[in-house]
Order: C-alpha cells, then structure tokens, then sequence
C-alpha cells in the first residue's frame, strides 16, 4: 500500500525514437515540420469546410471532425516530445503520463469510431442514394459523433483507472515518445493480468468491431459499383473510396500490430516507430487523402485561397 501512495511521485523517462543526439536532432526537425503540416492542413480543411455551403454535407461534416481530432491526437503526443528534445529532459511525470495516456486514448477511440462512421456515411450514399438525405440527417449525424465521443471516453476512462491501480517500482523507462499503455503496463510490480484483459477486450469490441463494420460497408459499397452501369459513376465512388479505405488499413494495421505484438515480445524502439505510424502518419495525410484528391474539395481550397489573397 505504501509503494502505491507513493506513485504520484513517481517520474517516467521517455526515451524517444533514438539514444543518437546527431539522429535527435534530425527527428526534432522531422516531426516539427509534421506538427506544423498536420495542424495548419486540418484548419484549411476546417475553414475550406465552414466557408464553402457546397460542403454541408454529412461527409465533410465527419471530415470537420476527423481534422479536429487529428489537431488533438498529434497535440497530445509530438510537442512533449519536441520540448523534451530541446530541453534534454526525457522525464515525465506520474500523473502527467496517465494524463497523456488517457487523451492518446481518448483521441485513438474517436479516430477509430470516426472511421466506421464514414465508411457507413460512404455505404448509405453509394448504396442507398434516395435515403441518403432521410438517414443521414443533421440529428443522426450529430447523435453518431457523441456516440463516438461517449464510447471513446468510457474506453479511455477504463484503462486509465485500472492503471491508477498499479504499482510501479524502479524501472521506469518507456522505449517511447509518448506514455503508451501497453509499454506502461510492463513497467508494473503488481499483477496487470485485469488492465491486458482489458486491453484485448477493448481492442476485439471497440477496434475490431469498428473494423468490421468498415470492412462489410465497403464489401456492400464494391457489390453496389460493380453493378453500376455508367463509367463515370464507377470512377466517382471508386475515387472517393480508395483514399479512406487506404487511411483505414494503415491506422488498424499498426494499431493492431503494435498491441497484439506487445504481448509476446519485449519493446524497443522499433515499437516506438510503429507507434508513430497510428498516432502521427495518418493524421498529417488525412487532409491530403481525403481532401486533396476530392474535386469538390480542390475547389473549395482554392476558393479559400482566392478569400485570404
């Protein structure tokens, strides 16, 4: 009981991508330039959105939020990581790691639930083109978001709690840029058999069902466009599918492999560059994959380019 009351005192070190001061200074640049894409690309995706009524859709309206939980996902792990590169601090504290832990969680969740979600949006709009106004109206739309947000936090929540619980003790060196739940977890003393039962059960109900539903949208979306007859038409829905679905695989792929491989072998800095493809890639290509190659989007950029010329 004294080594747990004793926790709020305790401080992690986050050792980062590389031990290599000449290759730090090389990842500082990297991932500043990272941070300033992914932020400045999500605001000109919010503020073409906002400013053109054209894109007052259902589908820019969950694109709006992914770019908003884009800004706070990265925010929430990269300016750590470049304030403790700067300063030669790698430490963190106890309470602000489970902090960090719980807003990468919380953020994770919603780009998880906010990809099945726009798969879904994409699946009535291919598949069901004549309800797609009477389904995805302003109040379902809104209702899908809060449930992504409710499920996101109750998630977060949970694993952050049952971390509270644990005891740690003297090595505390996360092979991370970031505290991330799986590595603190192997830096307990006590038992965690609970928080990894958690952790898979978490990960088969909310990630795999969410990838399930992508999966079986997109399967309908393909069975929908193969039987179209015009050629432009299967162009459009295969234009506006193929950068999501790209986005998808990238996101669950190494999410997926980070945790599951996390059990069965011990952390390195490999896991730590695995960790950069979920948490930070998707989110500075999200405003280019999504936006960038959509028509009506290109138009609204420039647009917006021609309002603040």
């Amino acid at each position: 009981m004294e080594m747990r009351n004793q926790t709020a005192f305790l401080e992690f070190h986050l050792l980062g991508l590389t031990n290599d001061p000449e290759i730090e200074c090389l990842i500082y640049g990297i991932f500043m330039c990272i941070y300033l894409v992914t932020i400045l690309g999500n605001i000109v995706i919010l503020l073409a959105i906002c400013l053109d009524s054209h894109l007052h859709t259902p589908m820019y309206f969950f694109l709006s939020i992914l770019s908003i939980n884009d800004m706070c996902l990265t925010s929430s792990t990269i300016p750590k990581m470049l304030v403790n590169i700067q300063t030669q601090n790698n430490k963190i504290s106890y309470i602000q790691c489970i902090s960090q832990l719980c807003f990468v969680s919380v953020f994770s969740g919603m780009e998880n639930f906010l990809l099945a979600v726009m798969a879904y949006d994409r699946y009535v709009a291919i598949c069901k083109p004549l309800s797609y106004t009477v389904i995805m109206n302003p109040c379902c739309c809104a209702l899908f978001v809060l449930l992504c947000l409710l499920f996101s936090i109750i998630d977060a929540l949970l694993h952050s709690l049952m971390v509270l619980q644990l005891s740690f003790c003297t090595n505390l060196e996360i092979h991370n840029f970031f505290c991330e739940l799986a590595q603190i977890l192997k830096l307990a003393c006590s038992d965690t058999f609970i928080n990894n039962l958690l952790i898979f059960a978490a990960v088969f109900i909310f990630a795999g069902g969410a990838f399930c539903g992508v999966i079986f949208s997109y399967i309908y979306i393909l069975l929908s466009v193969l039987r179209m007859t015009s050629q432009r038409g299967k162009k459009k829905a295969f234009s506006t599918c193929t950068s999501h679905i790209s986005v998808v695989f990238l996101f669950y792929g190494t999410g997926l492999g980070v945790y599951f491989s996390s059990s069965v072998t011990a952390f390195t800095r490999y896991s730590g560059v695995a960790s950069v493809m979920y948490t930070v890639v998707p989110q500075m290509l999200n405003p280019f994959i999504y936006s960038l190659r959509n028509r009506d989007m290109k138009k609204a950029f420039w647009k917006f380019i021609a309002w603040i010329s």
